[in-house]
C-alpha cells in the first residue's frame, strides 16, 4: 500500500529449553514490520545462524534450521531503510572477535552513520555491508576487546551513535535488550514458560502465552537469563522522542507500545477526526487493515454507520515492499475488491490511517466509484507527511509526497475525491495522551528530535527566543 514503510522487528529469548522454535514464532508474529529478509541465532557452544531473503516460514524451514540449538537466541525480520535489499545485509549480524562472538539485530537508522563510517574508515576499518548496523556491531566488538565488560562496551558504544536503535544482542551466551535514550522505536521486556524475551512489540507474548511485563526504557540495557532479568540505564535526553508512526500505522492493534494499546489509540485518533473532519455521509468504510480502528472511531465519533467497504486478499504481499511504482498499483487491485452493496448510491467516508504518495488512495477512490458510491469522501488519522524521516522510517525525500507543495484541496483532487480531511497535529497528540513533547513528529512538522544537518531541531526555535 502507499504507506510508510518501516524498517524491522527483533526478539531475543533467555530459555531453559531450546530457544529456535520460539524464536520463530515471535517473528511470525511481527512479520509485518518487515519482509524482506528474516533470521535467527542462537548460542550453543559457540552461535550458530540462519537468515535469508523472504519471510520467516520461508527462511526458518528445512534441515538448517531444524539442526539448530541452544537456549538463548535472537531474532530479526527486515525491510531496508539503510543498506540494500541484499542477503549480505540479512540479520541477526554475526561477527567473531578476540573477545568472542556476537549478534545483532536492529531496529531504527543511525542519523550519523555516515560520519561515524567515514572517521573509522579513516582510521583503517573496512566494512562488509552498506547497513548501519555493521556500524553498531563493528564499535561495539572493539569497544568489548577493549573492556572486557559487555555492559560497559554498550555503554560506549551508545554515546557514539546518534539515532533510533532498538537491538538485541547475543554476545556469546548473555543475551541484551537496548534501547536508544530516546526511545525512537518499541521495545518491552515479557515473561514466558520456560525463560525471559524481549520483542518488538507485546503481542509476541500474547500468542507465546506469556506474559508482557512492561517497556525497556529509553535509554536502558536489560540482560536476560532464564530466571530474570536485570536493568541498567545510561542517562539522556529530559523529554523522548517516541514515534507517533508506532500507534499510527506500525504496530498491531493488540499490542501495547509504551503503555498505550494501539487499538485504544487509533480509535480515539478516528473520534478526533469526526470531531475536526466532519461530512454527510451514508456509510464509512476503512481501508484494511491498519485503517479499521481510525474507521470505528470515526463512525463512533460521528454518529455514521460502519459498514465493511472491502474485501481483502490476504495471500497477496503487502505493496509497500514491492520496489516499483506500476507494480504497487497493481498490488492494489489484486489486493482489494469493493463490497458493492456496501458502496453503490451511497455517500461513502473512506478512513485510512495516512498517505504518503497519493496514489494507492487515489485507485481506491476510483475503484469504489467504479463499484457505483454516489460520492466518496476520504478522512486520514495522520497530519499530512511532508518532511523525511531519518530514524527507520524509508521516507527520505519530501518530492515522494502527496502533501508536498499543495493544499488539501490539491491533495483531494490528485485522489479525486469529494473532499478530504485530516487529523491536526493538536488533535493527534490529545488522541495519544503523550505529551507533544515525548513525540516525534517530525515528518509532520519538520522538527527533529536530534541533530540533522539541514534541518531545523525540535525546541530549537524556542531556545532562539529565549536566549
Amino acid at each position: 500500500m502507499d504507506k510508510p514503510e518501516h524498517s524491522c522487528g527483533i526478539v531475543g529469548t533467555a530459555l531453559t529449553c531450546n530457544a529456535a522454535p520460539t524464536l520463530k514464532k515471535a517473528l511470525r508474529v511481527i512479520q509485518h514490520r518487515g519482509q524482506e529478509s528474516a533470521g535467527i541465532a542462537v548460542f550453543d557452544e559457540h552461535i550458530k545462524f540462519v537468515r535469508g531473503m523472504g519471510l520467516v516460514h520461508e527462511v526458518l524451514s528445512g534441515r538448517e534450521f531444524n539442526a539448530l540449538s541452544g537456549n538463548v537466541g535472537i531474532g530479526h525480520v527486515r525491510y531496508s531503510t539503510t543498506g540494500t535489499s541484499s542477503v549480505e545485509n540479512c540479520q541477526p549480524m554475526v561477527v567473531s572477535t578476540s573477545a568472542g562472538e556476537l549478534a545483532l539485530g536492529h531496529n531504527g537508522d543511525i542519523v550519523n552513520a555516515d560520519k561515524v563510517r567515514a572517521k573509522l574508515q579513516s582510521e583503517g576499518w573496512a566494512f562488509l555491508t552498506s547497513t548501519d548496523s555493521e556500524i553498531i556491531i563493528r564499535i561495539l566488538a572493539n569497544e568489548l576487546t577493549q573492556t572486557g565488560d559487555a555492559v560497559k562496551a554498550i555503554k560506549n558504544t551508545m554515546r557514539m551513535l546518534d539515532g533510533a536503535y532498538s537491538l538485541a544482542l547475543m554476545i556469546g551466551n548473555r543475551i541484551f535488550g537496548v534501547r536508544d535514550p530516546l526511545g525512537f522505536r518499541p521495545l518491552c521486556i515479557g515473561k514466558l514458560q520456560n525463560g525471559y524475551g524481549i520483542a518488538s512489540e507485546s503481542a509476541v507474548f500474547d500468542v507465546l502465552h506469556g506474559e508482557f511485563m512492561r517497556d525497556v526504557a529509553p535509554g536502558e540495557i536489560v540482560e536476560l537469563t532464564p530466571d530474570r532479568f536485570s536493568s541498567t540505564r545510561v542517562p539522556g535526553p529530559v523529554h523522548k522522542a517516541h514515534c507517533m508512526f508506532e500507534w499510527v500505522y506500525f504496530a498491531r492493534p493488540d499490542s501495547i507500545v509504551d503503555g498505550k494499546e494501539v487499538y485504544r489509540v487509533r480509535k480515539n485518533i478516528g473520534r478526533k477526526l469526526a470531531e475536526e473532519q466532519p461530512v454527510e455521509a451514508d456509510v464509512v468504510v476503512a481501508v484494511p487493515d491498519s485503517g479499521r480502528g481510525h474507521a470505528l472511531g470515526f463512525a463512533e465519533g460521528s454518529g455514521l454507520k460502519y459498514e465493511e467497504g472491502f474485501m481483502k486478499n490476504r495471500y497477496v504481499e503487502r505493496t509497500f515492499i514491492m520496489p516499483e511504482q506500476n507494480l504497487r498499483d497493481e498490488g492494489v487491485l489484486l489486493k482489494l475488491n469493493p463490497i458493492k452493496s456496501t458502496v453503490s448510491g451511497k455517500r461513502v467516508v473512506i478512513v485510512d490511517d495516512s498517505i504518503v504518495r497519493g496514489t494507492t488512495m487515489r485507485k481506491i477512490v476510483q475503484m469504489v466509484r467504479r463499484a457505483g458510491a454516489k460520492e466518496v469522501h476520504v478522512r486520514i488519522g495522520c497530519p499530512p507527511i511532508r518532511a523525511p524521516c531519518y530514524y527507520g522510517i524509508d521516507m527520505k525525500t519530501r518530492e515522494q509526497f502527496a502533501a508536498t507543495n499543495r493544499s488539501i484541496e490539491e491533495i483531494s483532487h490528485l485522489i479525486t475525491a469529494n473532499s478530504l480531511g485530516y487529523t491536526s497535529l493538536k488533535g493527534l497528540v490529545e488522541a495519544l495522551e503523550i505529551p507533544e513533547s515525548d513525540l516525534c513528529m517530525a515528518c509532520l512538522n519538520a522538527e527533529y528530535p536530534t541533530n540533522v544537518p539541514g534541518e531545523r531541531m525540535r525546541f530549537q526555535q524556542r531556545l532562539e527566543v529565549e536566549i
